[in-house]
């Protein structure tokens, strides 16, 4: 067998002698053979396959540590990680292109101040939260309140506590004073103060062992709502009678629809379609998405858990939002329709009407 040298090799495999070295002393790519004499490196020509991965795993910006563990896996094992690492990737890419648009959102305008008495907006709202037919404990926690609305998702053996420490941390918002102009450093440190809490409440064995919660959750300025969210809990808005999903899913299926390698309807009865890539408190450290949305008077927000978006078909979730006027009468018909789709989840939600003050919601007429 005629062994290449370093340089041939570098060639060969698109890696340069330097990272062949540096690979070398980090025992991820050894070579066949070291000249004694000179310490001049020889590689065999079938190392040529795992060089290459090497290299283009490289280029994807791996970390060598999960390099070194791909080329010890099989191919299908292998393919996996690589998946797994690369959805990973665009969750942070997704994360990072929400906050350039909060900040442009945020440099390009001046932020009202909230005030507890100067608001030329209001809020009509109302929330509720059910165990569902199936599970034995409600994990979700739900909030209504004139700032905040949120709803919260905990999954895992301390679910409960950890959706509960999330909006807990987030209620203070509704009565601290937030400066014109500083929307993004109160959000950001409420959201740090809202990940603490999590832990704190399952500590660091649970979360490990992969307990936390989704957090969707919005903050009310006057005339404008901030959004909070992370996981697979959803924001809608309904403007001149259409219903917009304002929030993007956390989960791997999601990813795999924005990849092209399966479809929407695929998606709906995927095994992996609850597999949540964020979370707070997750073990990758991801942090949620942030947004600013201008209201309207006539607006209607609504916070939900999968419990309701897995379970009852859009439509059926527009009919209501659009046709039944209260708030109150809209959560409740909202949750029956969950539980009687069959109730597998605990279903949470919260109906919000931006108004004039003074003046009753819009949103259609109420049902009989």
């Amino acid at each position: 067998m005629e062994l290449l040298t370093i340089g041939a090799f570098a060639k060969a495999s698109r890696l340069s002698p330097k990272a062949l070295r540096h690979y070398d002393e980090l025992g991820l790519l050894p070579p066949a053979r070291v000249d004694p004499l000179t310490g001049y490196r020889f590689y065999a020509p079938e190392q040529l396959d795992r060089a290459r991965l090497v290299a283009w795993l490289r280029r994807l910006g791996m970390p060598l540590a999960l390099v070194r563990r791909i080329g010890t896996l099989e191919a299908a094992e292998a393919a996996r990680e690589v998946r797994a690492f690369w959805a990973r990737v665009e969750a942070d890419t997704a994360a990072r292109r929400d906050l350039a648009g909060f900040l442009v959102d945020h440099l390009s305008r001046k932020d009202p101040a909230m005030s507890p008495t100067t608001q030329p907006l209001e809020l009509r709202y109302a929330a509720l939260s059910d165990t569902g037919l199936v599970r034995e404990s409600n994990q979700d926690t739900v909030h209504a309140g004139s700032r905040l609305l949120a709803v919260a998702d905990g999954f895992g053996g301390a679910g409960a506590p950890a959706g509960a420490a999330a909006v807990e941390a987030l209620k203070r918002l509704e009565t601290d004073g937030i400066p014109a102009g500083d929307l993004l450093n109160v959000l950001e440190t409420a959201v740090e103060r809202a990940g603490r809490a999590v832990h704190d409440a399952i500590g660091a064995d649970a979360a490990a062992a992969g307990t936390g919660t989704t957090l969707t959750a919005m903050l009310w300025t006057g005339s404008q709502l901030a959004l909070v969210h992370i996981g697979d809990s959803r924001a809608y808005l309904l403007r001149d009678g259409e219903l917009f999903q304002i929030t993007h899913d956390h989960t791997m299926v999601r990813a795999m629809v924005d990849e092209g390698r399966i479809t929407e309807e695929e998606a709906t009865v995927h095994p992996q379609r609850s597999l949540l890539i964020r979370a707070l408190g997750g073990a990758d450290g991801a942090g949620p998405d942030l947004r600013l949305h201008d209201a309207r008077a006539g607006d209607r927000y609504l916070l939900c858990s999968d419990g309701l978006s897995g379970v009852v078909p859009a439509e059926e979730v527009r009919r209501v939002v659009t046709t039944t006027r209260d708030p109150e009468r809209a959560v409740r018909e909202l949750v029956s329709l969950a539980n009687r789709s069959g109730g597998p989840d605990n279903v949470s939600c919260v109906v919000a009407d931006v108004v004039e003050p003074g003046r009753n919601p819009g949103g259609g007429s109420d049902r009989p």
